[in-house]
């Protein structure tokens, strides 16, 4: 699980953050994540208590935003959720596209 890595890297960068300007107090830390990330949200639901535990952020609330796996269809041109219709374009049943986005992880 390198979730567990990644959110100490995350709370390590959002403290550096937190005392260079001085802030007393974060209230919600939001991370977005790409339905084809690497990352697994759950993961970094259960490891974000154990992570903050102790620190600056503490009582942050964590709110994770799921960024959709979307492509654009060469052949209509239309863009849809990759995941939910199995690569292939609903409008016209193309299976050639193009990654518009989901990978990302903010």
């Amino acid at each position: 699980m390198h979730e567990l890595s990644v959110v100490f890297e995350i709370v390590k960068s959002v403290e550096k953050f937190v005392q260079t300007n001085n802030l007393v107090k974060v209230d919600k830390l939001v991370l977005q994540i790409g339905q084809l990330s690497a990352m697994i949200p759950k993961y970094i639901e259960e490891c974000y208590p154990a992570a903050v535990d102790g620190a600056i952020l503490e009582d942050t609330k964590l709110e994770i935003e799921i960024l959709p796996a979307n492509g654009l269809c060469k052949d209509c041109k239309k863009v849809f959720n990759l995941i939910e219709n199995n690569k292939i374009c609903p409008h016209c049943g193309c299976d050639s596209w193009d990654l518009l986005g989901g990978e990302n992880f903010l």
